[in-house]
């Protein structure tokens, strides 16, 4: 069988191992080289470029369905967790707790859950979600086993490697956020960011009350392409007197679209978290569907600049 392989930038180091493997087996295998942002964004393209018959994509679970034949293969990683002790202290006040994750420590969801029981508290783990397939799961794009159960917890505590899930989630809840990242050892809470970007989403806005041209970013990735989303905001935008254009693209180049001068403002439908992260990378606003309807709405009650 002629596979290609598909790796995120951590587990690309293992690539060739798992090359060789396939192939002892007798298949033709391939391995893509191309940047990877999630199982959002399959080398589907490549596949059938090559004429693979099988793409394999290590490292996520299934995200949405697709039209060609992929096995995903996810990698579960050994957390340290007798770091928990020392959240304690921070929890003290706090009675009911939900917990979140990543698929890589999913397995490692029960000991976790157990070790706080153990200590007297009540855990929560939401079912399912959206694009998460396993309970207590949380992705960069899809926070809604967080979200789902804000109102049941006293507190929430993320247990895994670095703020890219988690922030997503602190976003989109309201209770206290607690982080505990094994790898680095570090204990903090993120409530902190909540204020942080509530500021630069108010910014964005306040930017884009002047704005008269509008460029709608599409990504034809399969899991962040939303066509049917962009049509819409472009005839929003221009019911309102304003011009939009819809822009296509693959892999986002925030260089070429600072080139684009004409626009006053982007608009994002691609991964919800460009209009999150990187926000610094262009010269213009760049806003979610909510901000832009948030802005249409000022102009059209009068409340902003129209010029």
């Amino acid at each position: 069988m002629k596979i290609l392989l598909q790796f995120p930038e951590g587990l690309k180091e293992r690539a060739l191992s798992h090359a060789r493997k396939l192939e002892s087996e007798g298949n033709e295998v391939f391995i893509s080289s191309s940047p990877t942002y999630g199982a959002c964004d399959l080398a589907i393209d490549e596949a059938k470029a090559i004429g693979a018959e099988k793409l394999v994509h290590f490292g996520h679970a299934e995200f949405s369905k697709v039209d060609f034949n992929v096995e995903y293969i996810s990698y579960s990683i050994d957390a340290p967790i007798d770091k928990l002790a020392d959240s304690l202290p921070y929890l003290e006040a706090f009675r009911r707790i939900g917990l979140v994750t990543t698929v890589q420590h999913i397995h490692q969801l029960d000991a976790v859950k157990g070790f706080y029981e153990s200590h007297g508290k009540e855990v929560i783990t939401s079912r399912p979600y959206g694009f998460a397939k396993k309970p207590g799961q949380i992705l960069g794009c899809d926070i809604g086993s967080a979200s789902l159960i804000d109102r049941d917890v006293d507190a929430f505590v993320y247990f895994g490697g670095g703020i890219f899930h988690p922030l997503g989630a602190v976003l989109n809840t309201t209770k206290p956020f607690l982080a505990v990242e094994p790898f680095t050892r570090t204990i903090e809470f993120m409530d902190k960011y909540r204020e942080t970007y509530r500021k630069r989403r108010n910014g964005k806005i306040a930017a884009s009350l002047g704005a008269r041209n509008f460029g709608i970013l599409v990504s034809t990735k399969n899991g962040q392409y939303n066509m049917n989303l962009a049509g819409l905001l472009k005839k929003r935008i221009e019911a309102e007197g304003f011009s939009a254009a819809i822009l296509v693209s693959n892999n986002l180049d925030f260089d070429s679209l600072n080139n684009m001068r004409e626009f006053d403002a982007f608009v994002n439908t691609a991964c919800p978290r460009i209009a999150i992260d990187d926000i610094e990378r262009t010269t213009k606003p760049l806003l979610s569907a909510n901000e832009l309807n948030e802005v249409l709405l000022i102009l059209k009650n009068g409340t902003g600049k129209r010029e």
